[in-house]
This record gives structure tokens, sequence and C-alpha cells, in this order.
């Protein structure tokens, strides 16, 4: 079987494609993969990385700007797209897979497009809880829709037959980490209440601030706290810790700050309480582990969707909510207290996030690629 899988720009769309990959490959070793993305996506280097075959596509998002400078970059990028599905059609000839995956992003635009007009079974996954533009596109020519989060549903309007809520293959990968002691190679103690604090992969500089003027706070509590700045803020965010606080960082035994982890939901299943980002793989891996959170939506996202994932989340009782413009000392101290002295909420919100999570998203997937293939052969 041949399988092409398309999708990039950012780790929300690579890592659940890769996730579904892995588990495909497990199941059956005599796949034979082949990814498209763009030459500039991270996608470039992380897909090779893993052992795939990758076919580098040029091709550009919109702006949504319309002034003059928008609108002549628009039209190169039209220019560029309507090349790309020139080109994505030889691929897809050339590679003549038995269907077409596209996990979002633009360039998984003429690739799903040209596989469906070539009448290859397309099957498109939409990791957010708002609809992208390009899977918003792309819904009129695909087999079928997979999606991570049931409001997404009704954006699909018309192709809403077509939509299975399977949710985000990076749950799957991750559904068998349990607690561990990993927390002893950060200098913290496994068994005791902790709280991980993060940005994203490249940190956020609102919730750093927002750790360092609660640093006084964090350290005389009883639960241990550890904080991930980012690799790009690491310096910036000690130093003005040593600055504001006037203590040794290496003396702290209930806090300890590092610039980055790999491999985070390992950690994710040995802590208490997660407060982080919203975008939609963190929760995938946060609801798969059943982790209680505190989500601080990005606001520079498109359509403001990591709040509508994040409001996903605290409907069902998962999670809690701040808002990034009211984000201060004593609302991210309470929040985080609140949690952190009872057990008893956060066994409560850590049941309500496993009842969302879906551990076997990938194979959820993968029965709706055998359907279609089955479909096809009919």
């Amino acid at each position: 079987m041949r399988i092409l899988v398309t999708g990039g720009g950012t780790g929300g769309h690579i890592y659940p494609a890769l996730a579904l990959m892995n588990r495909m490959k497990e199941l059956n070793k005599d796949i034979e993969f082949l990814y498209v993305g763009t030459h500039r996506g991270l996608e470039s280097t992380i897909v090779p990385e893993q052992g795939y075959t990758f076919e580098p596509l040029e091709v550009e998002g919109f702006k949504r700007s319309m002034n003059i400078k928008g609108i002549l970059y628009n039209l190169n990028t039209l220019k560029l797209f309507l090349t790309s599905i020139f080109k994505a059609k030889q691929i897809v000839k050339k590679f003549k897979p038995n269907v077409v995956i596209g996990t979002g992003g633009y360039v998984s635009a003429p690739v799903c497009y040209a596989a469906a007009k070539l009448k290859v079974p397309t099957i498109i996954h939409e990791q957010n809880s708002v609809v992208g533009l390009t899977n918003k596109f792309l819904a009129r020519y695909a087999s079928a829709i997979a999606i991570c989060f049931p409001e997404a549903r009704e954006q699909f309007g018309a192709n809403q037959d077509k939509v299975v809520y399977t949710g985000n293959p990076r749950a799957q990968e991750v559904s068998e980490y349990v607690k561990t002691d990993v927390l002893k190679k950060y200098n913290l103690k496994p068994h005791k209440p902790t709280v991980l604090i993060f940005g994203g992969s490249r940190g956020a500089l609102k919730i750093n601030e927002a750790v360092l003027k609660s640093g006084s706070q964090l350290m005389n509590k009883e639960y241990q706290t550890l904080f991930i700045t980012g690799k790009q803020h690491y310096s910036s965010i000690v130093e003005e810790w040593r600055k504001r606080e006037s203590i040794n960082l290496n003396r702290l035994d209930n806090i300890q700050i590092v610039p980055y982890i790999n491999n985070l939901p390992k950690v994710f299943a040995s802590v208490s309480l997660v407060i982080s980002r919203s975008g939609a793989t963190t929760l995938a891996e946060l609801t798969s582990l059943g982790i209680p959170s505190v989500l601080i939506p990005s606001p520079n996202v498109t359509e403001d969707h990591q709040t509508k994932n994040a409001q996903s989340l605290v409907d069902n009782g998962a999670a809690l909510m701040i808002e990034e413009t009211d984000l201060n000392e004593n609302e991210f101290i309470e929040k985080i207290d609140f949690l952190m002295n009872s057990t008893f909420e956060r066994d409560k919100m850590s049941q309500a996030s496993k009842e969302l999570g879906k551990p076997n998203a990938s194979d959820l997937i993968i029965n709706v690629i055998l359907k279609q293939l089955k479909a096809e052969s009919l």
C-alpha cells in the first residue's frame, strides 16, 4: 500500500501526521509513505529525520491584508498555487498512492485538490476547533473529514456528512505514558505535587513575565514548579530572576527553570497540573493523559482559535482558562493555588480531561482510511 501525506508549516500540522504514519507503520511495515511539504516549513527537516521520504513543493499562504503590497503578494501566491497543482498532479501520478491524507497548512491545498481531481481517495484532518481556510476549501473535494473538536463539525456546512470525530493522532502516540521518576532529571522530587509551566516550544513572553512576577510566591509554596522558558528566553529569564529574588537558583529545591524539554508528554504524565497555551496538539496530549490544566490561549493566531480550543475544555470541566489580557500575578497564582491545594478539584478535572481524550485517535483515522479504500474497490 502507498500513502501520500501532506501538511506543514507548523508542528501542529506535522506531528499529528507523523504520529499517524508511525502507527500505520507499526501495524504494517510494508506501507510505503511519501510526505509532500514546503521547502521552508519545519517538515523539510523533521520528516526526513524520522526516516520518511520527503518531496518539497513551492507554495505560499495568502495574506489577509488587502493593501497594495498584500494584493501583489497574493497574486504571486495564486500563481504559485496554480503551478503547485500541476506539480502535485505529477507527484500523485508518479507515486500512485492508494490514499492521500492532508493534515492542514497551505501546502495540503494543492496536493489534496490534485489527488481528488485524479480520483484518489482523499482524507483531511482538522486539529482545531476553528476550521482553517485550507480545510474549508478542501472539504467539498475530500472523501472524508476527520476532526478533533466536536465544535468543528458544523463549520463544514454542506459537507458535514463526511465528518468523523476521531481526535488527534498525537493522543494515541502518548496515551501509554505513565508517571515515572523523570522529575529527578530536573532536580525535583518525583512524588511531590508539581506544576509544569510552559508557553510552547519557543516560550511565551507574557507567560514568562507572569512567572517572574510570581517568583517570590512560587518559592514558598508546598508544591514544586518546573518552568520551561523556551530557548530564546532562558538566559534573560534566569538573569531577571536573580535580580528580582537575589537568590542562587541552584539552591532552590522547589523551583527549576529549564530552556526546553524533549518529549514533553513524558513529563506531563508525571506532574499534577500543566499551565500552557492551548494549541491543538498540546490539548490532545493533555486530554489523552487526563492532565488538569490552566490554559492561557495565544491571541496571535488565526480567528483566535486557541481561545475556542481552550473553551471546549473549560465547558467540559477539563481546564481553567486565563485570557492573556487578564493575565496578572494575582490571577495566575490564584488559579494555580486553587488546583494545587485541592486534590479533589484536580482529580475531578483529570477525569473530565480523560473523558475528552481520544487515546485511539490514530486507529479511528485508520478505520476511516480503510472504509474509503473499501468503498473505492466496490
